[in-house]
């Protein structure tokens, strides 16, 4: 199998959210990967966005306080008219 054609690195960084998500297909998502494993700053970038990701996503599954739940919908209440 031939090296998919290298990329420069303005179009990772364009490519690096939806290649993160999983939603790159074929040889577009070859391309940011054979970019990624020789490109120490685009690794880097791309490793930090993934531990970002996957930080806010264990953020957004934690509970509420029903303190904070109460005085957001007092405050959701004061601009229903």
């Amino acid at each position: 199998m031939t090296e998919p054609p290298a990329i420069p690195c303005e179009e990772v960084f364009r490519r690096l959210m939806v290649y993160l998500d999983g939603e790159l297909a074929g040889e577009e998502q070859h391309q940011v990967a054979a970019h990624l494993a020789r490109c120490r700053s685009c690794f880097s970038r791309a490793e930090f966005e993934r531990r970002l990701k996957g930080h806010l996503a264990e953020l957004g599954r934690a509970p509420v306080p029903h303190s904070v739940e109460e005085r957001i919908r007092a405050l959701i209440g004061q601009f229903n008219c």
